[in-house]
């Protein structure tokens, strides 16, 4: 991130949603964003994946300059080089769970998509529910199919917005200690953003966030 700042202008003016952020993360690296609600760790998050496009500034990912890509070129590079993890899943819900982990790779037109995944979902603890569609599966089943999804495709860099906000802290520490294993395996650099401080100290760095600006260490 190089000098990247934010800004949204609407009838009653512009806000300035991220002022000059300015880092770069190492391969294997972990990393948290915290801050509270509304400081701009979501809109960070999604200018890193190029879902978003900064105001200013420059956006690399392995050198490649992100913004310097068509919205097709990006999202080429989202499917072949990052992985991603919410709060709420984002399972298909007309997917089983083994057709939720085939789909990265069948876009990326990788061989073996199904014996991959289902290899990824036994990995993760879910050999058994391989055709169980999301609505039967609990809220830490399906953070675990949305894992395997992420990582099922050795992505250079995984994002995970709030990935263990919306289940209990028991289920919450499993999946989060699991994450953190496959980030090992697989030598991801992973991105974390969290409002737990206990989450975030997990992490080898922690990025403060606060009103758009990133605080000094």
């Amino acid at each position: 991130m190089e000098h990247v700042s934010k800004r949204v202008t609407d009838a009653t003016g512009t806000l300035t949603i991220l002022h000059d952020i300015d880092f770069s993360l190492q391969p294997r690296e972990s990393a948290a964003i915290v801050g509270a609600s509304g400081s701009g760790k979501s809109t960070l998050l999604a200018l890193m994946a190029g879902l978003d496009v900064p105001t200013e500034g420059t956006v690399r990912l392995a050198g490649t300059d992100l913004f310097a890509l068509d919205e097709d070129a990006r999202a080429e590079v989202r499917a072949r080089s990052l992985g991603f993890v919410f709060q709420s899943f984002q399972l298909l819900a007309n997917r089983t769970a083994l057709e939720n982990v085939m789909l990265p790779l069948e876009l990326a037109g990788a061989a073996r998509a199904r014996e991959q995944a289902a290899e990824m979902l036994d990995r993760v603890g879910l050999s058994q529910r391989l055709r169980h569609y999301p609505k039967v599966l609990s809220g830490g089943e399906q953070q675990r199919v949305a894992l395997a999804r992420a990582f099922v495709v050795r992505p250079q860099l995984l994002l995970a917005d709030e990935p263990t906000g919306s289940l209990d802290f028991a289920t919450g520490e499993s999946v989060m200690n699991l994450m953190l294993e496959l980030n090992r395996e697989a030598g991801t650099t992973l991105v974390l953003v969290t409002h737990d401080r206990a989450l975030a100290a997990r992490c080898e760095r922690q990025l403060h966030i606060e009103a758009g600006r990133l605080m000094p260490a």
